[in-house]
């Protein structure tokens, strides 16, 4: 990797060579030890890992993965799989209609390339619910290839070391992505290590909240470190959401209802309405009167619930 490599908006991305070395050095000794980094793992399973990790902490991610794969370890005993069941493993994962993609994703593969996920980066973005990062975690950690791969973590670790901010804007720029690629070694076996290394460090030393610096090994060419760790220039386009009290929440008291119903099993439509009422109640939030029905009319478009008596009673679809 060069020292230095021109970014799309014509500043410089600075990479001091040592600093790759170093990161992935860091990495071997402190690589947390997940299940879907095991020696063997399919690129389907890859696939799987990425997928349930999106906006999910990994400790949750980690026995719901295992449970998956032990159900469905091919794409093809996925697109077989009862959806009811899919979303009884999806479990608390949250967003739920990752798991829908999955299906659909398994289907595709199933149909367009004989069961086997594509190793082509294009095929791979044909995928429902496939975008840029996934298809590049996929390449990279399935496959050992050079490829692009910035989740949260990386672009935050970048955007420190390299652009020296304390966070990276709230959406992904094109900037970004050159300066990212500019940065991958050469070679496909290093440039695997190093995005699979930057993605660690993120989610274990150069964290949103409280970077524990003094451990990073990039530390002393870190540009927000050597800028005195100025305060985060995007804060006021950054949303929040908590979780108490919205809409998310209020369909995930539905979805816990339906999972804990048996199979085939169709509960009334004022249990879980009650069920949705429930949301930030705890906090003694003033009750939302229309988020019930908003619950359920958004679960039933998004295909997570179904009815078969016109709205009566909903069932796991």
């Amino acid at each position: 990797m060069s020292a230095q490599e021109e970014s799309g908006d014509g500043a410089m991305a600075v990479a001091h060579p040592s600093a790759a070395a170093a990161v992935i050095t860091w990495y071997r000794a402190h690589a947390r030890d997940l299940p879907w980094r095991e020696p063997g793992t399919s690129a389907y399973g890859v696939l799987v890992s990425e997928v349930m990790s999106q906006q999910t902490p990994v400790a949750r991610v980690a026995p719901a993965w295992q449970e998956w794969m032990r159900r469905w370890p091919t794409p093809a005993d996925l697109a077989d799989a009862p959806t009811a069941e899919v979303l009884r493993v999806w479990g608390r994962l949250g967003y739920p209609r990752r798991a829908l993609r999955l299906i659909e994703a398994a289907r595709a593969v199933v149909e367009r390339h004989d069961g086997e996920l594509p190793e082509d980066l294009d095929a791979l973005l044909a995928l429902p619910g496939v975008g840029e990062y996934t298809a590049g975690a996929v390449l990279a950690f399935a496959h050992g290839r050079r490829a692009l791969v910035l989740d949260t973590n990386v672009r935050r670790v970048l955007a420190r070391a390299v652009g020296g901010e304390a966070l990276p804007a709230p959406s992904l720029t094109r900037a970004e992505r050159e300066r990212a690629r500019a940065l991958l070694p050469a070679g496909d076996a290093e440039a695997a290590e190093w995005s699979v290394a930057v993605m660690e460090l993120g989610a274990l030393v150069c964290t949103a909240r409280d970077p524990r610096c003094e451990e990073c090994p990039w530390h002393r060419q870190c540009a927000w470190v050597g800028a005195g760790r100025p305060a985060d220039e995007h804060a006021s386009r950054r949303r929040t959401q908590a979780w108490h009290g919205t809409d998310r929440q209020a369909r995930g008291l539905v979805m816990a209802q339906l999972r804990a119903a048996g199979d085939g099993e169709s509960l009334p439509r004022e249990a879980l309405l009650a069920a949705a009422s429930l949301a930030g109640a705890h906090r003694g939030a003033a009750a939302d009167p229309d988020q019930p029905a908003r619950a359920l009319v958004g679960l039933l478009a998004d295909g997570l619930i179904a009815t078969d008596d016109e709205g009566a009673t909903y069932r796991l679809p």
